[in-house]
């Protein structure tokens, strides 16, 4: 594909018709008119932001897993099964679910009875101005960036359909996605991502399907991967065949070689560290958990998230570990070659391992379905990463650093103005995230560097008492900057540079970065909590599990309902299902 202005639609990456043009039209006059019908239930700021507490426990169940089905999901996940194998399903099985469940069961309580209305402001309640300025400006700082990958993938889409120079592309995704939430707010993007929910369904079963129908089935796709990874030059450094189709021990995915370690890295970096860090102080996710219309619908949002989370990686890791063996381009380039074009026209990267099996394996028709579906993950990513910053920086900076007690209507239009800085700042960051091979890699990195330490603070604070206002922010501070010094002298940190101080290869050296972080944070914490003064008890009820009276973690009325519409019991059950994926797998 040529990587001009102007490139005629001859050359895109995907051949689309008439039709498929037609179902991407319908879905774009969808989405806006969800945005246009929104924009009638905002009338104040607690609308815009979190759609007044007012929808029900299946819709932000929903959109809580879509908001997360974005770039990560989708086109990291894919690159990851198109590289590394069924190892990938740790993301989800191991550094997912255990993390959502313990956020409905335990968490969201304090969130959702504090009646917060952000995760920095809860640090606020816990630790006082230090932490939560820490927090809020980290938080807006890594949605930026992370909207950035999901406009860059969406503007590759764009790219590749029509051609279109990556910059143009670019400013018509940021336009679309700036369109409905400025309208509709929290609540275009909640009901905009059921939408899209379904849509990326309907697009990459059919994919997943006619592609192992192409290799043979299951079996079929194990045969080819064992004769590829037999066959492969040892220069490619493609894993074994055996670490591709099994996901224990997992060597690689984390880049150890040590099967114990490669455990230990991927149960504690990622099921503990990385994975707890992200779902239960995320406010993305929680966010969405808040616009939920009672304290048992915010706890089970993320467990019925769970459900269909578990069985994503059928529909994005196989794609990915299908194209390997499938598209021509993805196995020369796993076998160490250097394909040219791609989304990018720059070369073929794994990130184009859906687009590539896409344009071998979909007729017209269903292309128009898939690439729809493409264009709402991506967009869904990005609603999500934009909702969550227009909150913060209106609430947690704006309104308490910069002006104070301002009308309810002056921070809605904050909001509306923060988002439309946001879409542009996402356009530089997009640029950033185009010069990674696999955005998996740098995300985790961005996670390391965020959602660790925070997990670390969080998780001390709401259960020890003691911790104290100093603590929270010295912890907080120096957990993120160990996670940066870990990160910088990891091999293959930041995309093919290799530093090759800690010499570690795939994800491994977020993991490391994670844990690093999370240990220098609670080391910190616990050493400056004892020689500083804390909050006193009586200010503490509602944010300190020991001193919050059980009566305001529960729905009183939540035994009334059937078994299987309460939260310990779809907890119980979430958590065997995915204990026994992991055995089958």
């Amino acid at each position: 594909m040529q990587a001009m202005a102007g490139a005629p639609a001859a050359d895109t990456l995907i051949s689309a018709n008439a039709v498929d043009y037609l179902i991407i039209a319908l879905y774009f006059v969808f989405v806006l008119g969800i945005g246009v019908m929104a924009r009638r239930a905002v009338s104040d700021s607690i609308d815009f932001f979190l759609s007044g507490r007012s929808l029900p426990a299946w819709v932000t169940g929903l959109a809580f897993i879509s908001a997360n089905l974005g770039a990560v999901e989708i086109m990291g996940m894919s690159a990851n099964g198109a590289e590394l194998g069924i190892s990938t399903v740790h993301y989800f099985w191991v550094g997912a679910i255990p993390a959502m469940l313990f956020l409905g069961v335990v968490m969201m309580p304090f969130y959702y009875g504090s009646k917060v209305r952000s995760v920095p402001e809860f640090m606020f309640r816990r630790f006082g101005t230090g932490a939560h300025l820490v927090n809020a400006l980290s938080f807006a700082l890594a949605q930026l960036l992370i909207a950035g990958v999901n406009l860059y993938l969406l503007g590759s889409i764009v790219h590749a359909l029509l051609g279109w120079p990556l910059w143009v592309a670019l400013l018509v995704a940021a336009a679309i996605v700036l369109s409905y939430i400025t309208l509709g707010g929290l609540s275009a993007a909640i009901y905009n991502e059921v939408l899209q929910f379904f849509v990326i369904v309907a697009a990459l079963l059919p994919l997943t399907l006619i592609g192992l129908h192409r290799v043979g089935g299951y079996q079929g796709l194990r045969d080819k991967i064992t004769e590829f990874a037999g066959s492969a030059p040892a220069s490619a450094a493609v894993p074994p065949a055996d670490q591709q189709l099994q996901s224990w021990p997992g060597e690689a995915l984390s880049g150890f070689t040590s099967p114990f370690w490669s455990v230990v890295g991927i149960v504690f970096g990622l099921g503990f560290v990385l994975s707890f860090g992200y779902w239960t102080t995320n406010f993305v996710e929680v966010q969405r958990a808040m616009a939920s219309n009672s304290i048992s619908a915010a706890r089970k949002t993320p467990i019925i998230g769970s459900f269909p989370k578990m069985f994503v990686p059928f529909i994005v890791i196989l794609p990915g570990m299908i194209a390997a063996v499938l598209v021509k381009e993805i196995g020369e380039l796993k076998a160490g070659g250097t394909p040219p074009g791609g989304a990018s026209g720059e070369g073929v990267k794994y990130n184009d391992s859906l687009l590539l099996l896409m344009r071998d394996v979909l007729p017209n028709g269903l292309l128009g379905v898939a690439i729809a579906g493409l264009l709402a993950a991506f967009m869904a990513g990005m609603a999500a990463n934009i909702s969550a910053f227009n909150t913060v920086f209106s609430y947690d900076l704006w309104q308490r650093y910069i002006r104070k007690d301002h009308s309810d209507d002056y921070y809605l239009r904050i909001g509306r103005l923060a988002t439309v800085g946001a879409t542009v700042i996402a356009i530089f960051t997009a640029i950033v995230a185009s010069s990674f091979s696999n955005v998996m890699d740098y995300l985790q990195t961005l996670f390391g560097f965020f959602n660790a330490p925070l997990f670390a603070t969080f998780i001390l604070g709401m259960f020890w008492k003691r911790m104290t206002p100093t603590a929270g922010w010295v912890g907080l501070s120096a957990g993120t900057l160990s996670a940066v010094v870990v990160a910088f002298l990891s091999k293959d940190a930041f995309g093919s540079v290799s530093r090759g101080v800690i010499p570690l290869e795939g994800q491994g050296a977020a993991f490391v970065a994670a844990s690093a972080a999370f240990v220098v944070d609670i080391v910190l914490s616990v050493v400056v909590s004892l020689v500083t003064q804390p909050k006193p008890v009586s200010e503490l009820r509602g944010l300190v599990y020991s001193e919050t009276p059980r009566k305001d973690l529960v729905d009183p009325m939540e035994h009334r309902l059937p078994w299987y519409r309460r939260t310990l019991p779809l907890a119980g059950i979430s958590l065997v299902l995915v204990t026994i994926l992991n055995f089958l797998f």
